[in-house]
């Protein structure tokens, strides 16, 4: 047997005793496993807690175990869990009824994931200029954008990835250059598509007049504009949604992420003018809408518009923003600043994040990476001012740990 046939078959041998090794490898796992939650909080299996600032990269909205959720699931057992949509589901109704009423929107399909409601989006700008008659199926995105992982939501990012040949159809202009976007735009932009804050890209938030800009630019070309808020929305930033303060309508909008609390969930919001070429049949999905996804986003929903729970938010969210402005004063050979929409937080590191992102882990503090050197902070939106500091504790003792091993490095 050779060298490389021996280590194939030890490699095979380890594999094979090690039960993950049957899930696809897309995924760096950190080794441990959580038991259970409570609040912001995650306890591994060995009964370890850690202090969950990524919650499920902006899923646990309410963190773990919220007992309104969790009280509405428990409902939900008693009744039907799926039906298929070729019969009402009156948890949907609501639900769509509800959404509507909170945004611009007059219509709701249910889907599964943020990358399902951005393909809806997709979709739905191409029939309705088709439905007119008119060739246009451009979409127009933004560099540093994240739409999902579907090879419509990877080409309207711009990103090639291992999946050649990129879907047609697509193309990026620099996010937040208007001028861009305008030469970019021409009589085949079917539509724009846009994060109001970027999220994996970096924490990037769009200026109210870049937003206008864009409404504006949609409605000279007859094109329509999409807003991507899977991870900003659902009150991340201390709005239900993040382009309220911009005073720009979309046309569209896709959410999902925090709307179902950590049940999966996503749903493409409308108006009736967009959407006037959806039909019985142009699209659908088997799980989308059903009724424990739509019990959950309920129980989401009702904690989301209680009274003062977004201004919470944006309270701990400038609470956040001083703390980490302390720590990046702190540590400026770590940190080169910071940038928070709020309770969407990005550290821009001097170096790439992944050594501070492993020191947070190792202090029980879970955050997740973003590009441009970023870690991102996604805490659950109902934190607490003792667990802010503790986070905030915890990162300073990451900073120093990671100057530590500089100094170390450099004897």
């Amino acid at each position: 047997m050779t060298d490389s046939t021996l280590a194939d078959s030890q490699k095979t041998s380890s594999m094979a005793d090690d039960v993950s090794s049957h899930l696809l490898p897309v995924y760096a796992r950190q080794e441990v496993a959580f038991a259970r939650g409570e609040g912001a909080w995650l306890i591994s299996e060995t009964g370890e807690r850690y202090l969950d600032f990524a919650s499920g990269v902006g899923v646990n909205c309410l963190g773990h175990s919220h007992p309104h959720l969790i009280q509405a699931l428990r409902d939900q057992l008693d009744r039907p869990l799926h039906v298929s949509n070729l019969y009402r589901i009156p948890e949907q109704e609501d639900l769509a009824r509800r959404l509507c009423e909170a945004s611009f929107a007059d219509l709701a399909f249910f889907c599964n994931s943020g990358a399902e409601a951005v393909e809806c989006a997709i979709k739905m700008a191409r029939a309705f200029h088709h439905g007119q008659g008119r060739a246009r199926h451009e979409i127009l995105g933004f560099s540093g954008a994240f739409h999902g992982r579907t090879l419509a939501a990877l080409a309207a990012a711009g990103e090639d990835g291992d999946f050649p040949p990129r879907l047609g159809g697509f193309r990026q202009t620099p996010f937040g250059d208007l001028d861009a976007a305008r030469r970019a735009t021409s009589e085949r932009t079917a539509a724009i598509l846009a994060e109001p804050v970027q999220g994996d890209g970096g924490v990037h938030a769009a200026s109210s007049a870049f937003l206008r800009g864009l409404r504006a630019l949609a409605d000279d070309h007859g094109a329509l504009l999409l807003f991507d808020e899977v991870q900003c929305g659902m009150g991340r930033t201390g709005r239900l949604f993040a382009h309220e303060d911009s005073g720009v309508v979309p046309d569209c909008m896709a959410i999902a992420k925090g709307l179902g609390g950590g049940v999966p969930i996503g749903c493409c919001l409308a108006t009736r003018h967009a959407a006037q070429f959806m039909r019985v049949r142009t699209h659908g999905s088997t799980f989308g809408g059903n009724p424990m996804a739509m019990r959950a986003a309920h129980a989401v929903l009702d904690c989301l518009l209680a009274p003062d729970f977004l201004s919470h938010i944006r309270g701990m969210g400038l609470r956040m923003a001083q703390k980490m402005a302390m720590l990046c004063g702190e540590y400026p050979d770590i940190l080169s600043g910071f940038r928070a929409e709020g309770l969407m937080i990005g550290l821009v590191g001097r170096a790439p994040v992944a050594a501070l992102q492993e020191a947070a882990f190792q202090e029980r503090l879970l955050t997740a990476p973003a590009a441009g050197n970023v870690l991102r902070l996604l805490p659950p939106l109902i934190i607490s001012e003792e667990e802010a500091g503790e986070a905030t504790t915890r990162l300073l003792k990451s900073c120093q740990r990671l100057r530590e091993n500089r100094e170390e490095k450099r004897r």
